[in-house]
């Protein structure tokens, strides 16, 4: 690929592309806040597949030596600038939208401890000693 206009092309190409996966990312954002787990996997469904193409037009301009000499003598700063600010934007939403999803599992585990604490104490009974029993161990199971 040594014509100008095709990395031109692939240059909005790649733009284009950041730009639909931060209306991705905003998507997410707002399904997360439903916790809805349906419509998290199919987002990220299509966050994968547009991710695969992202990387696959940064291929092509990572392999084409006129553009990597073009880039080098200050071609393309200003679309390059752009894509370098749409990228910031998406790695600023996907960082946010990590937290929520890790908050999210640390509530999921809080209240799993809290649910297992109290079967434990629903289960709990006096051996003929009058010692303690109960727990996991009234299901048969032995760490």
């Amino acid at each position: 690929m040594t014509d100008v206009t095709n990395a031109l092309e692939l240059l909005t190409q790649q733009n284009n592309q950041l730009i639909e996966l931060e209306h991705l990312l905003k998507d997410e954002y707002e399904i997360l806040k439903q916790h809805s787990p349906d419509k998290l996997i199919a987002i990220n469904k299509l966050k994968n597949e547009l991710l695969i193409k992202i990387d696959s037009t940064d291929q092509l301009l990572a392999n084409d030596a006129q553009f990597i000499q073009d880039k080098k003598n200050g071609k393309y700063s200003e679309e390059l600038k752009e894509i370098e600010n749409n990228l910031l934007t998406c790695k600023n939403s996907n960082q946010v939208n990590g937290e929520i999803i890790h908050k999210s599992q640390l509530s999921v585990e809080r209240m799993r401890t809290t649910l297992l604490e109290n079967h434990t104490r629903s289960t709990l009974t006096y051996d003929n000693k009058g010692k303690t029993s109960g727990g996991l161990s009234s299901l048969d199971l032995k760490a």
